[in-house]
């Protein structure tokens, strides 16, 4: 059996270094959606609704992608080509998005451009994301597997790190905070310009150095008998998954589900106990109630603050997963890695320093760094084959499912610990959080792999 030979780091580096470009992205995408979107003036009960569209966009774009990668080959590659497209599309989008409240448009035509801009933001992130994991499955072998997710998990932090930043120093070397009713701050807009620019640099950096395994040797290394075309049936493929499919699937709905409300909810927790945001009387479903000044100083201040505590999740995740190696094995990592996040979310409601706040998220980058490397490490191990690119594709249905029940369910939630009249309780959230990822701990106990040491 013809084996993928080892490549030296600085291959492995070029195979992922486009994800630092699409992390910045999604990172602005993150940290700043919520804040958008309150800011063009949506109720707090309502904010997760928004965050309906990204994941459903997920759910269908991954598996699409997969699928017809695994059956493309061209002058660029079998993976690149959608880089290309994923990574145009971006460019676009970015542009347009931060400005939904910038064209004239009513509140209502506002939320529904920015509604539209959102879907296709995330569908194009989706679209370039999705290669590089399909890459590394595709080019490296399984011993070194788990260096190439390291890398790509430390790219994936770094690029994080300066997308959650980018408002807070934008705001540092004077570009306005604050903005007319209904309209993003300059710091929110520049933000997203200059991400989109790095995205697509990034992105070609990687289609122009890195050489994909053609066709032939590609059947040979991943035992895939050319003389028989491999037919795609989504539910007999579902069907012959295996076990780690399905149970690092259930780890990961109770991850991603808690990470949705994190992305959903901090802004308002941190305006609310950090900085002390002003309230205003608002009609909401009839009757008066409170909610958050989001043209106050206090409350952009606040969502320029988020964007620093998501940066220190960020460096949080980077230094444990120098540690996550020292683990015997996997689940252990898995585990610990959650319980930890988990104290982190919860720790957030018995605390009111703004400074205080980045212990809670330091913790909370440590189940980060699990969720983002030891999943797809798991599953390539289990999988041989030619449809490497669509179980990946499927896979991330076991992220987009748990955000999109979150979402739709987040709302309701929060309405039901909302004291009438009162100030929605978006802490509550974040404790709520805090709980899936120790439920998600204990389901790390149904996963069953080879056992063997995590690589050094």
């Amino acid at each position: 059996m013809k084996t993928i030979p080892d490549q030296s780091f600085w291959k492995l580096w070029n195979i992922s270094f486009g994800f630092f470009g699409v992390q910045i992205a999604y990172a602005l995408q993150s940290a700043n959606i919520s804040r958008i979107f309150a800011t063009l003036g949506a109720d707090p009960h309502e904010l997760s609704y928004f965050w309906l569209l990204p994941p459903l966009a997920g759910i269908i774009v991954q598996p699409i992608i997969g699928a017809a990668s695994d059956k493309t080959w061209n002058r660029f590659g079998r993976r690149i080509p959608y880089l290309f497209l994923g990574a145009t599309l971006a460019l676009i989008v970015m542009c347009l998005l931060p400005n939904a409240g910038s064209f004239g448009m009513s509140v209502a035509q506002a939320m529904i451009f920015g509604l539209f801009a959102l879907m296709l933001l995330d569908t194009s992130i989706n679209i370039a994301m999705q290669p590089f994991k399909m890459m590394v499955g595709d080019m490296v072998n399984e011993k070194q597997k788990g260096l190439a997710y390291s890398i790509q998990s430390f790219l994936c932090n770094a690029g994080s790190l300066v997308g959650y930043l980018f408002p807070f120093v934008f705001t540092w070397i004077g570009i306005s905070n604050i903005a007319p009713k209904g309209v993003v701050p300059d710091s929110v807009i520049y933000s997203f310009y200059i991400g989109a620019l790095i995205l697509v640099a990034c992105v070609f950096y990687t289609a122009f150095t890195v050489k994909e395994i053609p066709p032939k040797e590609y059947a040979e290394y991943h035992q895939i008998d050319t003389q028989k075309e491999e037919k795609t049936n989504i539910l007999e493929l579902l069907r012959k998954a295996p076990s780690v499919f399905w149970t690092v699937g259930l780890v990961q709905f109770f991850c991603w589900a808690a990470f949705m409300f994190m992305w959903t909810y901090t802004n308002g927790t941190v305006a609310t106990q950090a900085f002390g945001a002003p309230v205003v009387e608002k009609m909401i479903h009839g009757a008066m109630g409170l909610v958050l000044n989001t043209q106050s100083v206090e409350y952009q201040n606040a969502g320029d603050w988020v964007g620093i505590l998501f940066a220190v999740q960020a460096i949080g995740s980077v230094i444990w997963a120098l540690v996550i190696p020292q683990f015997k094995n996997l689940k252990m990592a898995y585990i610990v890695s959650l319980l930890i996040g988990g104290i982190g979310f919860i720790s957030i409601y018995f605390i009111h320093d703004q400074y205080m706040l980045f212990l809670s998220f330091l913790l909370i980058g440590c189940a980060w760094a699990a969720m983002l490397a030891l999943p797809f490490t798991l599953l390539t191990n289990a999988l041989t084959g030619g449809h490497m690119g669509i179980y990946l594709g499927l896979f991330n249905g076991t992220i987009c499912v748990p955000q999109i029940v979150a979402a739709a369910l987040g709302g309701s939630i929060l309405r039901l610990l909302t004291p009438a009249g009162g100030l929605a309780p978006e802490v509550d959230m974040l404790v709520l959080a805090g709980i899936f990822l120790i439920v998600g701990a204990a389901c790390v106990l149904f996963i069953k792999e080879h056992p063997k040491e995590i690589t050094k």
